[in-house]
């Protein structure tokens, strides 16, 4: 015990006598550490952050008609696409038999969707108009303020809309182009709460009504843009959309099924490969660190070997002599990780928030475990880089060691 103490010491001592380039030695870990652990970090925290708001669209099926069987195109995300003559509609059939498929798996509405010319007061736009069944909006829609659309006339709207053109509840919208025919004149009786872009709804710029108000302007009854399920279960969206492939498609291709938490798992693998990447790309810098350690460390024998022949002839062993380089590299590397680690909490906040725009997950244990992991990544660099040095000190000869001037 009192042996490897001395052992100890010494190495202590090594590193106060040189105390200019430990230090040098020491701020390389502490770049590659503040490095590995920020990039960690901002990848847990965009991923988190993404991952939450795609998570309100993770349990949505959407059922469009298949490009194979009805020739039609998708639609995009919430249909929101417009009333294009390429598209062919779910027909009021087969909603009923998708309706008797996943209604025990949640919640089945139709939607009518359009892009059409609106004008409020002498500003024209140009919005998506939806026609939902006025039992379900209340079901799939929250408010912000005002109330539901209770008749032909009254419209609920996004925020993002109301934004842009000013609109309070009792403005007045005429939907459709006034250069080439008749507008309907509709009431804003409520405003929708942000949501933000989903698969099967984007209200935020819309305005959604009834479905007689709908197909009041447009025709069209029963004829679908999309059908959505909402799941009470996540976990079922695989089974329920093999069911309704499996009893629609029987015979030819004539529904599509597009499951949004397949694009939430692939958005979040995405996400993670970048962070790995982005964190291989920072290892590099603990490449440089472990250059300038194995580079201390055989300068430090190089400048020793008189002290090493000394030792060795009054008996040290080689193994001593080995631990007296191996302790002082894991001295410098835990001293650069600890440091490390303090620094990359407070940069790695910074970076979070600038990159991120947030830090509402940075202390979540999947952001914090890139410290530790950063930490260790620096101390094992940091004490291979030694190993060699370490070999080699303890293999020199006493006699030639006492030779050297």
């Amino acid at each position: 015990m009192r042996g490897k103490d001395i052992i100890f010491r010494l190495a202590l001592r090594s590193i106060r006598l040189h105390f200019l380039r430990s230090t040098l030695a020491v701020l390389g870990i502490v770049i590659g550490v503040v490095a590995i652990a920020t990039m960690g970090m901002m990848g847990a925290n965009m991923t988190l952050s993404v991952t939450e708001q795609l998570s309100d669209m993770g349990n949505v099926l959407v059922v469009t008609e298949s490009r194979e069987g009805g020739g039609g195109g998708m639609p995009g995300p919430g249909g929101a696409g417009g009333g294009s003559d390429d598209d062919d509609p779910i027909p009021e059939d087969q909603f009923k038999d998708i309706e008797r498929i996943a209604s025990k798996y949640g919640t089945v509405y139709a939607l009518y969707s359009e892009s059409d010319t609106i004008e409020v007061g002498d500003e024209e736009r140009r919005a998506t108009i939806y026609g939902l069944d006025q039992e379900v909006i209340p079901e799939i829609l929250t408010l912000s303020s005002g109330a539901y659309p209770k008749s032909t006339s009254s419209v609920i709207i996004g925020p993002s809309l109301a934004g842009r053109l000013d609109l309070t509840l009792g403005s007045k919208i005429d939907i459709g182009d006034p250069d080439e025919g008749a507008t309907t004149t509709v009431r804003v009786v409520g405003i929708i709460e942000e949501r933000g872009m989903s698969m099967d709804l984007n209200t935020d710029s819309a305005i959604i009504g009834s479905e007689k108000l709908f197909t009041g302007i447009y025709g069209g009854e029963g004829e679908y843009r999309q059908v959505n399920i909402i799941l009470d279960d996540i976990d079922e969206a695989g089974n329920v959309s093999d069911e309704i492939e499996e009893q629609l498609n029987k015979k030819e291709e004539q529904v599509s099924v597009q499951d949004s938490s397949r694009m939430l798992e692939s958005i979040t693998e995405t996400l993670g490969t970048m962070t790995t990447f982005v964190m291989a790309i920072a290892g590099i810098s603990l490449l440089v660190a472990a250059v300038s350690i194995f580079n201390v460390m055989m300068m430090s024998v190089t400048e020793r070997i008189r002290e090493i022949g000394i030792l060795r002839s009054i008996g040290t062993q080689k193994g001593e002599v080995r631990k007296m380089f191996i302790y002082e590299s894991a001295i410098l590397g835990s001293l650069g990780a600890v440091i490390g680690a303090v620094a990359s909490l407070t940069i790695g906040w910074v970076v979070v928030l600038a990159m991120v725009g947030s830090t509402e997950y940075f202390f979540a244990p999947a952001s914090l475990m890139y410290v530790p992991f950063g930490m260790a990544i620096g101390f094992i660099t940091c004490v291979l880089s030694g190993v060699y040095p370490a070999w080699s000190a303890s293999n020199l000869d006493p006699i030639e060691a006492l030779r050297a001037e």
